[in-house]
């Protein structure tokens, strides 16, 4: 998948060869007045690298040809004030069934998803324990990194498999985290938030009361309470 904003070019320095290849190249522009325009953003595969490829099943690619068919005979139809619409119609529901196959494949890629997920929930608890903290809070970007997946790949196969998006699975690890630092340090709350990599620790507080309800200090206080 290419972004609609890309350019590509092709080079080559030997004879031109026709490949078993199809491809689909729109503008932006296309969208313009259609539903399309507010739908584009939400297809997340745009964002996904060629090692994150969706492979088709036979009756899957059937269904991708007949909508290239569709959208090449419209292009091929005499222009008028309809085939704007029409055309951006027919490219929505090519995209629909792309993101269904890609959830198929998410599905059928059980072991494959494991084993990201083993490895993400691994690196989560060495994050701080190999102490990175001092770089800075966690982010989906590092843990994808170390996956070897794209962002969008990566937040949507964790998504698929957990319920949770990566951002709230790291969010929790955070406050646990924190709620070690809490029980078993007197630290002030900010150099509690510092240790976990933020900056401002009034972020860490509201993080820690949007996971928990509570704020650290309240937390810390019922801890005591209990204690006692």
């Amino acid at each position: 998948m290419i972004l609609p904003i890309n350019i590509i070019s092709v080079e080559s320095e030997t004879d031109v060869l026709a490949p078993d290849v199809i491809g689909l190249m729109f503008h932006p522009d296309l969208f313009y007045g259609t539903p399309l325009a507010a739908k584009i953003k939400n297809y997340s595969f745009f964002d996904y690298s060629q090692r994150e490829a969706l492979h088709l099943s036979l009756d899957e690619r059937k269904l991708f040809i007949e909508c290239l068919d569709r959208i090449k005979n419209e292009i091929e139809h005499p222009v008028d004030n309809h085939t704007a619409e029409i055309v951006a119609s027919h490219i929505q529901v090519l995209l629909d069934y792309l993101s269904r196959f890609y959830e198929r494949q998410f599905i059928t890629r059980r072991k494959v998803n494991s084993d990201v997920l083993t490895k993400f929930e691994k690196a989560l608890k060495e994050y701080y324990a190999d102490g990175h903290g001092k770089d800075g809070v966690p982010t989906v970007n590092y843990f994808a990194e170390i996956v070897n997946l794209t962002h969008g790949y990566f937040g949507d196969l964790v998504k698929k498999e957990t319920g949770k998006t990566a951002q709230e699975l790291i969010s929790l690890r955070i406050i646990e985290f924190a709620k070690q630092q809490l029980t078993a340090t007197d630290d002030d709350i900010s150099i509690v938030a510092y240790d976990l990599g933020f900056q401002y620790p009034q972020h860490f507080s509201r993080m820690f009361k949007r996971v928990t309800g509570i704020s650290p200090t309240q937390f810390r206080k019922q801890i005591s309470i209990g204690y006692n």
